[in-house]
């Protein structure tokens, strides 16, 4: 793959999806009315009441809705960067080194690419791509949090100018929802909470308004696809009018499970910072969506990738815990821990969900590893993709708050997934991971296909790395980490940036030319925390979106 890479799936497929689901059930008010054509004029938002004929509109006398950002930070428990106490300097100077990792690409996209979404580092120019409607600067976007918490100060700076002077929100094109989500909304969030500067609060919430006519739908789950020009105003609320439709590739008009399950997180702040609840309604409403969720059975107790969010109804019974389904896993156990642990429906349904995958897609292979398969109407497919490996991040952190007689086995499921990751590394020649690896006809953790041999920079193994370091502080979590950063100098480095690779199993691979915004959002955070104190980003006070974006916990309510 040359072009920019979806941050989670196939083909334009999102990382993690589901939370959305629930979100789209939560708050929201009855569905929206709309012909289930495949593209469809919808409104932004459901209108207002409206005055009796003839009377005078009333007036809004609240005072405007302020959150207070100061009372926020002093709600922290740690500081945003820890306190730094004495470390050893191995430790330190690995850390530097990803510093210098991050500064090097974030240097090389800002001399040849400043503006286009993504670097490609060979030919030294920019890439725009199509996912993101027209909107630029992807890679600012993604890395604003992850310059901050690295103390690239200057570099920090390059960044917030961009974004006052020259982000511009109005655009019209298609993007994914799910992707416009994670990355544009998740970074301007994240670096908001971290800074206090308002320049990101209020793009995040412009940005956020374009999204809401995805919602427009029968069921209340969104579709994938929205456009972000403005066709017209809602007069009440002031709302864009868009256009939605599904993925063309996606079965029969359905949307993905990984992209209407992961905008919980996101939305839910939209909602704590603006004062305006239509965001949380739209992302967490029991009436339609958690009611659809519910309502559909679920075979064998899994969750399927496609739905129809006009009918409700599975389109197909292809369960992933890999591309197309990972993220809808991981923003049930986040909405619960970002709750404060008090959601307990989003807890409850991730139980059931992992109840399931353990009795169903969990695996050992002949050679003793533990790996989750993915099962089609089913028939298991024996294969994991690079995407599935966050899983190990996932069970970890949910068996932290797992009853007694479950907590030690989630624990060892998660050490067993992430080693079997390790050793999809371990097993290419480049030290790298493959897009996907198998078990079976007598290969184990290896690519077995050409169409599954490259790397493009992902972040699914570090980001389980950091977990477990963080969860057990074994050692081994630190080395394996160092690994990566070796051969990411060694396979992936170029003399403008990092490239993905084609083949993880030769020492001589072919570069694809395209320095991903995941790698600065993710893959190079994710490493250095590794490195950090547990106080750096605490999971106490934070927890991750499914880009890396770290939002906070909600120990209280914040307005002013």
């Amino acid at each position: 793959p040359a072009a920019a890479e979806s941050r989670h799936a196939s083909p334009a497929a999102p990382r993690r999806l589901r939370e959305k689901l629930r979100t789209a059930a939560r708050m929201a008010g009855p569905p929206a009315r709309t012909a289930p054509s495949s593209r469809q004029q919808v409104q932004g938002s459901e209108s207002r009441a409206q005055p009796a004929s003839g009377a005078p509109p009333a007036r809004d006398t609240r005072a405007p809705f302020r959150f207070d950002y100061e009372r926020f930070r002093r709600s922290l428990r740690h500081p945003v960067r820890g306190r730094r106490p004495g470390e050893d300097p191995e430790t330190r100077a690995r850390r530097m080194k990803i510093k210098e990792m991050m500064k090097f690409a974030w240097d090389n996209y800002k001399q040849y690419a400043l503006g286009k979404n993504e670097l490609r580092p060979l030919t030294k120019n920019g890439h725009i791509g199509n996912m993101f409607g027209g909107l630029r600067g992807a890679t600012v976007i993604d890395a604003l949090d992850t310059l901050y918490i690295m103390e690239l100060e200057e570099e920090f700076q390059e960044a917030k100018q961009w974004v006052e002077k020259s982000f511009d929100l109005n655009v019209n094109g298609e993007a994914s929802l799910f992707e416009v989500n994670i990355r544009y909304i998740g970074g301007l969030l994240a670096t908001y909470y971290l800074t206090g500067e308002e320049v990101f609060k209020n793009k995040a919430l412009e940005l956020g308004k374009k999204l809401l006519p995805a919602f427009n739908t029968p069921t209340g789950i969104p579709r994938g696809v929205i456009n972000l020009g403005r066709q017209g105003t809602c007069p009440q609320q002031h709302f864009l009018y868009g256009m939605s439709w599904s993925w063309g590739w996606a079965s029969a008009g359905s949307s993905i499970l990984a992209e209407f399950g992961t905008l919980h997180l996101e939305f839910l702040h939209l909602s704590e910072l603006s004062g305006n609840p239509v965001f949380a309604e739209k992302a967490s409403n029991p009436q339609p969506g958690l009611q659809v969720l519910n309502r559909v059975e679920k075979p064998q107790g899994l969750y399927p990738n496609f739905l129809s969010p006009v009918t409700g109804s599975w389109v197909q019974h292809h369960v992933s815990i890999g591309g197309l389904g990972d993220s809808f896993y991981e923003y049930l156990i986040k909405s619960w821990l970002m709750s404060d642990k008090k959601d307990s429906e989003a807890k409850k349904m991730y139980d059931d969900a992992l109840e399931a995958i353990e009795k169903h897609l969990v695996k050992k292979s002949a050679g003793g590893l533990t790996y989750i398969a993915e099962w089609r109407g089913g028939i298991l497919d024996h294969k994991m993709g690079h995407l599935a490996c966050f899983s190990g991040g996932m069970i970890a952190l949910g068996a932290e708050h797992a009853p007694e007689e479950r907590r030690q086995r989630h624990r060892e499921l998660a050490a067993e997934i992430t080693s079997t990751c390790h050793e999809s590394y371990t097993r290419s020649d480049t030290k790298l991971g493959p897009e996907a690896f198998r078990f079976d006809a007598g290969s184990e953790a290896m690519a077995t296909r050409l169409s599954e041999r490259y790397y493009i920079l992902r972040p699914e193994v570090v980001e389980s790395y950091m977990y477990l370091w963080r969860l057990t502080h074994d050692p081994k979590y630190r080395h394996w980490g160092w690994e990566v950063v070796q051969a990411l100098e060694k396979h992936c480095r170029v003399e403008a940036g990092f490239s993905g690779i084609r083949d993880v199993y030769t020492t001589t691979p072919t570069h694809d030319n395209m320095q991903q915004s995941f790698f600065l959002a993710e893959t190079l955070k994710y490493l250095y925390l590794l490195f950090c104190e547990d106080d750096v980003l605490s999971l106490e006070d934070w927890v991750f979106n499914t880009e890396a974006h770290p939002l906070p916990i909600n120990h209280t309510d914040f307005k002013a």
